[in-house]
């Protein structure tokens, strides 16, 4: 089901006109959207207009399922989606602004060997409303408003892989940057992917140019797939030659994610061969201690080696840092807390 946070100003204007209502009311429903509210807490609407538009639109697409605060700041919010699914994002206060970490899809069909989002596989895409009601429900949840936003910066780095739900994030990103929306700019929206070679050439043609983070996660072709199964279908090579259109067409450098796994890919030579790999490439590489998933068994490199990682790429004027993890108390990994209360929720309905 959508609901009225699927609908663009221009969409908005063409409901109320087909059910006979003056084109005003589009700039009223769009207030509403935006804020947050409810029917019930839009007192400017007219009761006819709420009951035309109640029974086939909610006003929401996501409503709030659990919250949990971190030592450092950080909060995780559980979300429940009007089909009983459960997704969930974290909202990362910064010094420059206020990060939220958004889900495109409920699962993931990707199979990453490190990530508790696969965990149970793809249940289904989101919208492009539901993927906009996680940003509205934090902007408003954290006291923002459309003229000064709580939200100012944007990560598709939930669960979910955005580019294999490219049709709805394409919508979303439309939605969320429009100046009737929260007008929150492109250039402040980060998105992840494992890497979909046609699809990151679409992104870069779309005309959103929002930072292309790739979760690159190993140096070689044979490490990569250990970790990430798509890379049989995807190799590194093809990724690279996409990556390297997005920067043609774009202009913004690429942000390469790397997650440092004891055993895996952490070792001074996957350092030396992830120099060669990147050498010359408009490139940022982003190390990443792993967060440990109990069912996926891996344990994050030691700090020691992380740091030793780190040397080797500056030594050769790679631009690289460690990435701050927020939210570690709390479930920081993608997928955890969504996993861990559906699990809970089963127990309870078995009893």
């Amino acid at each position: 089901m959508i609901s009225l946070q699927d609908f663009s100003y221009e969409e908005l204007l063409a409901l109320v006109k087909d059910r006979g209502f003056p084109a005003f009311r589009a700039g009223q429903l769009l207030d509403m959207i935006i804020k947050n509210k409810s029917y019930a807490e839009a007192t400017n609407l007219p009761k006819s207009l709420i009951e035309n538009l109640e029974k086939d639109y909610p006003p929401m697409s996501v409503e709030l399922a659990g919250e949990y605060r971190g030592k450092d700041g950080a909060i995780k919010y559980l979300y429940r989606l009007l089909d009983g699914n459960i997704i969930e994002g974290v909202y990362m206060p910064h010094n420059y602004g206020n990060t939220l970490c958004v889900s495109a899809q409920v699962g993931c069909r990707m199979g990453c060997k490190f990530c508790a989002s696969g965990i149970g596989g793809l249940v289904r895409n989101l919208t492009a409303g539901e993927m906009a009601g996680q940003v509205l429900l934090a902007n408003r949840l954290n006291g923002g408003l459309p003229q000064k936003r709580a939200v100012t910066n944007i990560v598709l780095m939930g669960s979910g892989e955005p580019l294999d739900n490219y049709d709805n994030v394409i919508k979303f990103l439309q939605l969320i940057s429009s100046d009737k929306g929260l007008n929150i700019s492109p250039r402040n929206i980060s998105l992840s992917t494992v890497g979909i070679p046609s699809k990151i050439r679409e992104l870069a043609d779309s005309g959103f140019p929002v930072t292309l983070s790739i979760s690159l996660h190993a140096p070689t072709n044979v490490k990569r797939e250990r970790l990430i199964p798509l890379n049989k279908l995807h190799d590194i090579e093809d990724i690279l030659q996409a990556a390297k259109y997005y920067f043609d067409k774009t202009g913004r450098r690429i942000i390469f994610e790397y997650a440092l796994a004891e055993g895996e890919n952490s070792t001074k030579e996957s350092a030396n061969e992830l120099v060669r790999l990147v050498k010359g490439l408009p490139a940022h590489i982003n190390l990443i201690p792993l967060n440990y998933v109990k069912e996926k068994g891996l344990k994050s490199a030691h700090k020691d080696l992380i740091n030793e990682f780190l040397g080797v790429l500056t030594q050769h004027n790679i631009s690289a840092t460690v990435r701050r993890s927020m939210g570690s108390d709390i479930g920081g990994a993608c997928g955890q807390l969504r996993n861990t209360f559906v699990k809970n929720s089963v127990t309870r309905s078995e009893e």
